[in-house]
């Protein structure tokens, strides 16, 4: 259902071409605002990957609900190609208000080169370009987009930037690399949280539970997804979060998405209320 809260705010959702960064951007247009989406699959079958969904789709799919969605190629590897997204969204709009960092690497080295699903295996027999994967892709894309955005949001003294993380960073969940790289991901939130506070620029890390993203769903037979969620769900949430008035007083926190979606009245597209983890359960 759309609604005008976010009426002429203007978002970007890094790492949308599919999963949560697709959801999240209908959840932020839906809501009324301008959405920016970026990844590096374009058109639907350019995956290398095999799986469905690019920014065209998106970018469809939000117009045709009534949306208002501008698809950007971008490796967010290369800082030159971040930069020239940012360099756009300034000329077109002259402000930024949300940046979602849900771009991610990591997930190409599942399998090595025998064909094996490595990512349970000991830290020692994974690839070592897992870590180089994790972080290039995960953490220095988040910390490069942080940048850039907030050269934007300081001038404007509002902003909001919220960092997709996981219960990984917290504790051990089966992959040493990918552990290591949500600790960073929530330090990289608290720290920058601290020197943007005194701008009115908020920033959080979000935890979302077992989402039904398009790799998920391959794998459904394997798992219990009783309790999971839609990636429209996740945009639900990050739309309420987006237009908190206590914002500011959540800066620099871990917050569960499940949590947040009870404490603001939110339901998944289902109906259903997804039941927040803890650290024990998750």
């Amino acid at each position: 259902m759309r609604t005008n809260k976010l009426l002429g705010k203007i978002a970007l959702v890094t790492g949308a071409s599919r999963g949560n960064g697709k959801g999240i951007a209908i959840g932020l247009a839906e809501a009324g605002a301008t959405v920016y989406v970026t990844g590096r699959t374009m058109n639907q079958g350019d995956s290398k990957n095999g799986l469905p969904g690019g920014l065209q789709q998106t970018e469809e799919e939000i117009r045709q609900q009534g949306g208002i969605c501008i698809a950007v190629r971008c490796d967010h590897t290369n800082d030159s190609e971040v930069k020239k997204v940012f360099e756009q969204i300034e000329q077109d709009q002259n402000r930024l208000d949300i940046l979602v960092n849900n771009v991610w690497g990591g997930y190409e080295t599942l399998f090595n080169e025998k064909g094996e699903y490595v990512w349970e295996y000991p830290f020692w027999e994974q690839l070592s370009s897992q870590w180089d994967s994790m972080f290039a892709a995960g953490v220095r894309a988040h910390w490069i987009a942080s940048r850039l955005a907030a050269k934007i949001m300081v001038t404007q003294q509002s902003g909001l930037i919220v960092n997709i993380s996981h219960w990984a960073g917290q504790k051990y969940s089966g992959n040493v690399c990918y552990g290591v790289s949500k600790a960073a991901t929530d330090r990289l939130t608290a720290d920058t949280s601290h020197d943007l506070q005194p701008y009115q620029v908020a920033v959080v890390s979000l935890y979302p539970g077992l989402v039904r993203t398009e790799r998920v769903m391959r794998a459904a037979e394997y798992l219990d997804l009783s309790n999971s969620e839609s990636p429209q769900f996740l945009g639900k949430v990050v739309a309420a979060l987006t237009s908190d008035p206590t914002i500011m007083a959540k800066s620099g926190k871990v917050l569960v998405a499940a949590q947040l979606a009870m404490d603001y009245g939110i339901t998944d597209i289902d109906g259903k209320q997804p039941r927040p983890l803890t650290l024990d359960q998750a």
